[in-house]
This record gives C-alpha cells, sequence and structure tokens, in this order.
C-alpha cells in the first residue's frame, strides 16, 4: 500500500470517522481537504438497498443539476441533414451522421454523451458493443433519443446527467468541481438523492438508502447523514 503523503495525512484527520456530516458541511469540508493543483471534480456514491439483479429493483434516472457539473461536457448530435443546424445552434460539439458512426466503428469515442434521434437509432445498434461499455449508448428513458434534438442537446450542456445503479447497488455521480461554493455543490447532491429517493422501488423493503459519501480527486471520503433523506 502506497504511503501517504503529508498533504493526504493533513486532510485524512480533519475527517471525523465517526461522524456523518449534513450536506453543506460535508461540501465545505471537501473544499478544505481538497489539496490538487487543477479542479477537482466531486463526485457522489448513494449505496442502496436494492438488488440490481432484480429488473424490478433497477434505479436509472436523469436529473438536471441545478449548477451544473462544472465540466465541459461534449457532446456528439448523430441526427439527419434537416436537424444538423439546429443540434449545431444548440452547442453540439459535433454534428453528422454517417461519418460519425463510420469514426465510431474505427473505435472513435472522444465523447461524453451522444444525441439521436429515433430514426437513427437502427444505425447504433451494431455499435453497442463499443458504445454500451462506455455508457455512451443513446437511449429514450435519459431524454437522448428523441425528436427534439435541440432541447436534449442543450440539457445535458446545462448539467443534466444520466445515472444508474451498479451491480453493487451503489449510484456514483459528479455533482460539481471543487471550485463550486459550498452551498452549490450542496445544492447538487440534494438534488441527486432527492430524484433517487423519487425512484424507489415498490418491491424494496427495509432501509433503501444505506449510505451516503462524498469524495473528490485524490481526497478522502466524508460520509453524509442519509437519514435525513
Amino acid at each position: 500500500m502506497a504511503k501517504l503523503t503529508k498533504k493526504q495525512k493533513e486532510a485524512k484527520a480533519k475527517v471525523d470517522a465517526n461522524v456523518a456530516y449534513t450536506l453543506i458541511d460535508a461540501s465545505t469540508l471537501i473544499k478544505e481537504i481538497t489539496n490538487v493543483k487543477f479542479d477537482a471534480t466531486i463526485d457522489i456514491a448513494v449505496r442502496l438497498g436494492v438488488d440490481p439483479r432484480k429488473a424490478n429493483q433497477m434505479v436509472r434516472g436523469v436529473v438536471t443539476l441545478p449548477h451544473g457539473t462544472g465540466k465541459d461536457v461534449k457532446v456528439l448530435a448523430l441526427v439527419t441533414p434537416d436537424k444538423e443546424a439546429d443540434a449545431k445552434e444548440a452547442g453540439a460539439d459535433y454534428v453528422g451522421l454517417d461519418e460519425y458512426l463510420q469514426k465510431i466503428k474505427e473505435g472513435w469515442t472522444d465523447v461524453d454523451v451522444i444525441v439521436t434521434m429515433p430514426s437513427v437509432m437502427g444505425k447504433l445498434g451494431p455499435l453497442g458493443r463499443i458504445l454500451g461499455p462506455r455508457g455512451l449508448m443513446p437511449n429514450p428513458k435519459t431524454g437522448t433519443v428523441t425528436m427534439d434534438v435541440a432541447k436534449a442537446v442543450k440539457d445535458v450542456k446545462g448539467g443534466k446527467i444520466d445515472f444508474k445503479v451498479d451491480k453493487k447497488g451503489i449510484i456514483h455521480a459528479v455533482v460539481g468541481k471543487a471550485s463550486f461554493d459550498a452551498d452549490k455543490i450542496a445544492d447538487n447532491a440534494n438534488e441527486l438523492i432527492q430524484t433517487i429517493n423519487k425512484l424507489k422501488p415498490a418491491t424494496v423493503k427495509g432501509t433503501y438508502i444505506k449510505s451516503i459519501y462524498m469524495s473528490s480527486t485524490m481526497s478522502p471520503s466524508v460520509e453524509i447523514d442519509a437519514k435525513i433523506f
């Protein structure tokens, strides 16, 4: 196991492992213990009392963070020629169809989100083995397969993210950057957690939100009091 640096030791010492913090206190503390030279990403991990192997307990959804993610999201709009101007005006970084399908087939995946139209999904099917593992396959449930491509692009650029519980029953999501004010980080985290709460499957018994942890790039994690949600 690698030895902790002086800064890492100091950061760890500021976190009380026996305390579950409020959102605002956790957000303030995360900013205080983040000591990297770049604008670190703030992540949240929500462990749920679900069995992801059961289809009726698969928790997945979308949320628009009130203050955005702080990240410049690169969007590819795979659209027919009549929708290209709308997608470009909405802020898509890459717009087109066949040329980008060919690039993806050759291994290009240098984007964060792909937005497309229902009529194009048939062409994307064969690329599932490339896009699926990278979480890039458009999905109607997340609003990335739609006739209103311009709105979808604007939503993604404005802080809309999709989340999905993993095999261990945990949802991981970005809720901001270390440069954000603590209250903005807390607002974003609260919006995510409240959305997850609304998606509680009817078949889940017992505690739904078991634990919540916040961390930044290379920082210790801070526990958030899950009982307040």
